[in-house]
């Protein structure tokens, strides 16, 4: 039998769920190796090794062994880096937090790793615990991690004519081709919704601007509703199913106006 390597890491927590009376199988998003499942054995009877150290985007040093890259590993010990307690103090701020890890678990395939994705996690969940929380700030962490995934969607020009976007002219955005269209390209429908070309430049601006940047961007009524549509739209249709963290996020938020 071959011997089981032991790695260190540094890795956010996704999620966890029981195994048996006292085990835990937690899934990490990594530095090192992209998306990371373990078994924390005990950890639920744990006061010592495991305390506190599993709940969702707590940043941890990580301890683990496994024999081969696709077998579960064996979480060794873990130690917290950031709690973001300035996040989990605030509701709203949680449940969008919550969100970042969701998207991020949907997104990212097992064991590929991705450095980028791990930054951008650090900066928005540091982000949040230092700004107020904003519609701005949810749709361009989207905007960048749909970049990330390799699913950008196409919102510079029209899909069809490859026109660049013309400020004062309206655009259709179609999920299922990945873009907008122009409205002689698009031929709308009666019900079909136009996007300003003021949304599309604002999301455009948001997924490269200066972090620093991102806090002094306000959205209108109108341009928060039209970035949320395109982008829950595009990806309820990449991942084939809605996300259940917004949707609590969203109806939490709507509870509390």
């Amino acid at each position: 039998m071959s011997a089981r390597e032991s790695h260190k890491t540094t890795g956010f927590v996704l999620r966890s769920f029981s195994y048996g009376e006292s085990d835990l199988i937690v899934t990490f998003y990594s530095n090192d190796f992209g998306k990371l499942k373990g078994i924390a054995k005990g950890a639920k009877r744990s006061k010592k090794r495991f305390a506190n150290v599993f709940e969702p985007f707590s940043l941890t040093n990580i301890i683990f062994t496994r024999k081969s890259r696709d077998m579960l590993a064996f979480i060794e010990s873990c130690e917290i880096i950031d709690h973001y307690d300035a996040v989990r103090r605030d509701l709203g701020k949680t449940l969008i937090a919550s969100y970042f890890i969701d998207l991020t678990d949907h997104f990212s395939p097992e064991g590929k790793k991705n450095d980028k994705i791990f930054e951008l996690l650090q900066t928005f969940l540091t982000l949040l615990g230092t700004e107020k929380a904003s519609d701005a700030v949810v749709r361009f962490f989207e905007m960048r991690l749909l970049k990330l995934a390799g699913f950008e969607p196409a919102l510079d020009h029209c899909i069809m004519c490859k026109t660049p976007v013309t400020n004062g002219l309206a655009y259709y955005f179609y999920a299922t081709e990945g873009g907008i269209k122009c409205a002689d390209c698009a031929k709308p429908q009666r019900y079909d919704q136009s996007i300003s070309a003021g949304t599309v430049r604002t999301l455009l601006l948001g997924k490269d601007m200066d972090i620093d940047k991102i806090k002094l961007i306000a959205l209108s009524d109108s341009l928060a509703k039209e970035s949320r549509n395109i982008l829950v739209g595009f990806i309820s249709h990449v991942l084939s199913h809605e996300v259940k963290s917004l949707k609590v996020m969203e109806q939490v938020q709507k509870l509390c106006l």
